[in-house]
């Protein structure tokens, strides 16, 4: 019996590979260990590939692909919308806008029965709202929630316009052909805001003239007041409201001097592309690919192969590389658990969107079937998750 309840508490508190749910997760995707992947889906405008891996203890990546009625009635625009959400400092952010961030665009895309960068600029603010309110609800009982926050990376394909936009240093990346030679051009479609970039720097400084350190280099790392490296967010209130800028919040996110307007933004860059018959594919990605892949060479593996899978084979290539990066074998690499395998690389997650011309060219009036897939991670029981908040409670309002 002794042996039996040992082995029970081996169960419930030291997850292996072989409590790892392989069973189908949402929409037909699929689970390898801590990866987690669908090969293929048909969205509105052509086909689509996603996978995510897992490093953290608790999956802080988060993503959707949302295909057919961008509004909240049946008349339309109709459309793809993906979203890639690569939270930090916890879970609770990124799980929040997975739930809320849609839903809001579907709802000021019914009011204005169009889409436009006002209809997404808006989504973002009510979730950034929702987020605060829910901030404020928690603070007593789970003050560090205040530090808790989410990069927030946006694709939406409407009427044979792609909207991409933006908080944080996730990144869309365009494959486009060129006619006279073959190859496959990669184009960065979004824009970053991460302080190791110097014009994100100078951009602080600019908004910041009376603070000599609001971007502090810190161990060769550039961050914002020493302590983030993204300037715009979804979260991380701490940092955008004094009153959640003090006991009982940890004492190593207190700024030691008074906190008299917004150090971080959540007003998202957002640009607008006209798309071509020469507009192959589009690579939603966290910053974990990137990390390890640069644009061409993720674009020219995706042109360079099947389409089924493209995602997955990306994920590999990163994590390919990021074993070799430490001299090992990328066959011991898939044998480190969460938690410790963050030491080797970020949580990962990419969404490949196939742009069929004959289809994004169609009006948005011409309805096409609701599709909902969101990105999965280790599939473990709730009890696994303690002490951080369950899916439910963080996604709460």
């Amino acid at each position: 019996m002794l042996s039996g309840l040992m082995n029970f508490l081996r169960a419930c508190f030291r997850p292996r590979s072989d409590q790892y749910s392989h069973t189908s997760l949402d929409t037909g995707g699929r689970q390898d260990g801590l990866l987690w992947y669908k090969d293929t889906g048909q969205h509105v405008n052509g086909e689509f590939s996603m996978a995510v891996v897992q490093a953290n203890n608790l999956l802080e990546d988060q993503s959707q692909l949302e295909s057919g009625c961008l509004s909240l009635n049946e008349l339309g625009p109709y459309g793809t919308f993906v979203g890639v959400y690569d939270g930090h400092g916890g879970p609770e952010t990124s799980r929040f806008i997975n739930e809320h961030l849609f839903q809001h665009l579907k709802r000021f895309t019914s009011e204005q029965q169009t889409m436009s960068v006002d209809v997404i600029r808006k989504a973002y603010q009510a979730t950034e709202e929702g987020f605060l309110s829910l901030v404020t609800k928690q603070w007593p009982m789970k003050p560090q929630i205040a530090a808790v926050g989410s990069c927030c990376l946006v694709g939406v394909i409407c009427g044979g316009t792609l909207y991409v936009a933006n908080l944080g240093d996730s990144r869309a990346v365009l494959g486009r052909a060129v006619k006279a030679t073959g190859e496959v051009l990669a184009i960065q479609l979004s824009a970053e805001h991460n302080v190791c970039i110097e014009s994100v720097r100078q951009e602080l400084q600019s908004l910041h003239p009376d603070d000599s350190q609001i971007v502090v280099l810190k161990y060769n790392v550039w961050r914002v007041k020493g302590l983030i490296q993204v300037s715009r967010s979804i979260g991380d209130v701490y940092l955008k409201k004094a009153e959640f800028n003090r006991e009982p919040l940890y004492s190593k996110f207190r700024l030691r001097e008074p906190l008299k307007r917004p150090i971080l933004s959540a007003d998202p860059s957002i640009s607008v592309h006209q798309l071509q018959p020469h507009d192959q594919f589009v690579i939603f990605a966290s910053d974990g690919l990137w990390e390890h892949l640069s644009n061409q060479e993720a674009v020219d593996i995706v042109q360079n192969h099947p389409r089924s899978g493209s995602a997955r084979r990306l994920v590999k290539t990163a994590l390919k590389e990021a074993a070799n990066k430490r001299e090992m074998r990328y066959s011991d690499l898939k044998k480190i658990d969460r938690g410790v395998r963050r030491h080797f690389h970020d949580d990962i997650t990419v969404i490949v969107v196939f742009l069929d011309s004959n289809l994004v060219s169609r009006a948005s009036s011409v309805k096409g079937p609701n599709l909902s897939v969101k990105g999965g991670g280790v599939n473990l029981r709730p009890n696994i998750l303690a002490p951080c908040a369950t899916p439910t409670e963080a996604g709460s309002t």
